[in-house]
C-alpha cells in the first residue's frame, strides 16, 4: 500500500462523518474522538496518533516511533520512521479533501530467526491526494505519485535491494448497487529491479538473482466490497481488547461477523511486466511480457477463484537443456487454473453460530470433520480452463475440470496439439545424432495412436479418470477399473472401491 496509495491505510480509520465547516481546536477535538473509537483511546492518549489544526485544515499525524515504543522492545533494536501525516478538510457534502506528503527516509534493525536482520527504505517526493466519503468508507477518488523508492533488507544468509522510478497509482470508488463499494485501482511504476544475493556459510550456497522490468504495472478492481461492516468489526475489536468484554459481547461479535458477508462479491486483479528479465550466475532468464492474474469471489454459496500465468517470448539459457530440445521450448504460455462450486458461505455462517469463545477450543473436536464434510457434499471443482502452450510449430491446448466425490477423484481433460507431426519430425532428425533420443519417438508415436484427428488437422485426446480407477482415453479403456474390495473382509488401508463405470464420457470441447 505504501507504494500504491499511502494514505489509503487510514481509510478504515478515518471514518468520522463530516460534522461541519468551520477548521478550530474544538472541530480537531472532536475528530480525534471519533478517530479513537478504531485506533483506541490509547493511541490518542500516548501521541500516536494527533489532531491539531493547520491552516484551513485538520492535520492528522501518525508516529511510529511511539507505537514502537509500546511493544515489547526484546526484539525491536533499532527504530528511525518519520511521522507520516494526512491534511483533511471536510466538504460540503459530507466527504472530506485528503493530502498528504509520504515522502520517507526510514530504517530499523530486529532480532529474528536467522539473527540481525535490518531494513532501511526511502521514498522519494511522493504525493497523494483524494476525497474520502465516511458514508462509503472509501476514496471516491484519489491519486499519488512519486519520484522514485528504495529498499534494502538484510540478514545472516541474504540481503535484498529494491529500487523503482517515478511511479504513478490512480483509485475510484462508488456505492454498489448490491451493497458496499465498487472500487477500481491502477497503479504503474518504472524501471523495477529487485537484486537478491543468497549467501548461506552452512550449506555454501551463493547465488545472486536479478529480476529488472521497465514498467510494472497493477490493474485491480472490486464489487461490492463491505467497507462499513468491517469498519464495525475494527472498532469492536478495539473496544473489546480485554478478554473478558469480549466474551460476554460474543453476541454482537456475531452479528457483526454475520453482517459483514460476503466481505466483498468479487475481486480481480493483475500484475504485469515489460521485457521482464532474470539475471542469474546460469544466464538470463526473459519474457517480452509476463502477468499473473487473480479472481475471487466473496463468501458465496457457488464462488470461483480463477488464476492466469501469460508469457510471450519466452527466453532460457540454452546451455540449461540438449541443444536438441531447443527447437521445442515453448515461447507462448497462457496457462488458466481455479476453483468452483465453492461454497464458503455455509462454512462460514455454521462457524459463526457454532463458536463459543467461553469453551476451550471454542469450536467442538469434530467441528472440522462437519464442516469438511458438508464443504466435500457440495462438489467443489478443481477447474483448467482454455490453457495453451506454444512455440511456433507446435500449440498444445488443454482444458478440464476434477470433482471429488467420496474423496476420489473424478476428472475429465482434453488435449489437443496443432503441429503434433512438426514435433515428431523434430525428435526424429535429433535422434539421428542424440541416440538417446530415439527412445522417446516410439513413445510419441503411441500417444499419437490414441488420439483423434480433427477436420482442421488437430489432434484431440479426451481423457476422463473415473473414481473407480478406470481411466478412458477418446472411448477406449487404458486401465480398468481397480478390483472392488469386499467390505466384509478387514482391509489396513480402509479403501473399498466398486468398480466403475466404464462407459466413459464426452470430456470437455475446445474452442480454441
Amino acid at each position: 500500500m505504501n507504494r500504491i496509495l499511502p494514505f489509503a491505510f487510514f481509510a478504515l480509520l478515518f471514518g468520522a462523518p463530516a460534522f461541519g465547516q468551520t477548521i478550530d481546536s474544538q472541530g480537531a477535538k472532536q475528530l480525534s474522538d471519533d478517530l479513537s473509537r478504531y485506533v483506541g483511546k490509547q493511541a490518542i492518549d500516548k501521541g500516536v496518533l494527533k489532531v491539531s489544526v493547520e491552516g484551513g485544515a485538520y492535520k492528522i499525524a501518525f508516529d511510529f516511533k511511539t507505537l514502537a515504543r509500546m511493544f515489547p522492545q526484546q526484539k525491536l533494536v533499532k527504530f528511525d520512521f518519520a511521522p507520516y501525516a494526512l491534511l483533511v478538510k471536510p466538504r460540503s457534502d459530507g466527504s472530506w479533501d485528503v493530502s498528504m506528503d509520504f515522502s520517507q527516509s526510514a530504517s530499523f534493525e530486529f532480532n529474528g530467526p536467522e539473527g540481525l536482520q535490518s531494513t532501511q527504505f526511502s521514498v522519494k517526493d511522493g504525493k497523494g491526494n483524494g476525497v474520502y466519503d465516511p458514508n462509503l468508507a472509501a476514496f471516491t477518488s484519489g491519486s499519488s505519485s512519486m519520484a522514485g523508492m528504495t529498499m534494502a533488507s538484510k540478514d545472516a544468509k541474504q540481503q535484498m535491494d529494491v529500487s523503482a522510478g517515478a511511479a504513478t497509482a490512480t483509485i475510484a470508488a462508488t456505492k454498489s448497487a448490491t451493497g458496499g463499494v465498487d472500487f477500481t485501482m491502477s497503479q504503474k511504476i518504472s524501471n523495477f529491479v529487485e537484486a537478491i544475493k543468497f549467501d548461506d556459510a552452512e550449506s555454501g550456497l551463493k547465488f545472486p538473482v536479478t529480476v529488472r522490468s521497465p514498467e510494472l504495472s497493477v490493474e485491480a478492481s472490486g464489487k461490492g466490497m463491505r467497507t462499513k461492516p468491517l469498519l464495525d468489526l475494527l472498532a469492536f475489536a478495539v473496544a473489546n481488547e480485554d478478554e473478558t468484554t469480549l466474551k460476554a459481547n460474543q453476541a454482537q461479535l456475531k452479528s457483526l461477523l454475520l453482517a459483514a458477508l460476503p466481505v466483498w462479491e468479487r475481486i480481480d486483479g493483475t500484475y504485469g511486466f515489460t521485457d521482464f528479465v532474470v539475471e542469474s550466475p546460469v544466464g538470463n532468464f526473459g519474457a517480452a511480457q509476463l502477468s499473473t492474474a487473480f479472481g475471487t469471489d466473496g463468501v458465496a454459496q457457488n464462488g470461483k477463484i480463477n488464476y492466469g500465468i501469460k508469457a510471450s517470448a519466452l527466453t532460457i539459457p540454452q546451455q540449461l537443456v540438449p541443444s536438441w530440445s531447443v527447437a521445442l521450448l515453448p515461447t507462448d504460455i497462457d496457462l488458466n487454473f481455479g476453483g468452483a462450486n465453492i461454497d464458503l458461505d455455509t462454512m462460514a455462517k455454521k462457524a459463526i453460530e457454532a463458536f463459543d469463545l467461553n469453551q476451550d477450543p471454542p469450536l467442538s473436536a469434530d467441528f472440522g470433520d462437519k464442516l469438511k464434510a458438508d464443504f466435500m457434499a457440495k462438489t467443489p471443482k478443481l477447474v483448467i480452463g482454455h490453457s495453451t502452450v506454444k512455440n511456433k510449430d507446435v500449440e498444445i491446448a488443454l482444458e478440464g475440470e476434477m470433482t471429488f466425490p467420496d474423496e476420489k477423484p473424478d476428472a475429465n481433460l482434453t488435449v489437443d496439439v496443432t503441429g503434433f507431426d512438426k514435433m515428431v519430425e523434430g525428435l526424429q532428425t535429433a535422434a539421428k545424432s542424440e541416440p538417446e533420443v530415439a527412445q522417446y519417438v516410439p513413445v510419441v508415436l503411441m500417444v499419437k495412436g490414441f488420439g483423434k484427428t480433427l477436420p482442421d488437422g488437430r489432434i484431440e485426446w479426451i481423457v476422463n479418470a473415473k473414481p473407480d480407477g478406470s481411466v478412458m482415453v477418446n472411448g477406449v479403456m487404458v486401465k480398468p477399473a481397480d478390483p472392488a474390495v469386499d467390505d466384509s473382509v478387514d482391509d489396513s488401508d480402509g479403501d473399498s472401491d466398486d468398480s466403475g463405470d466404464d462407459s466413459g464420457g464426452s470430456g470437455a470441447d475446445l474452442n480454441p
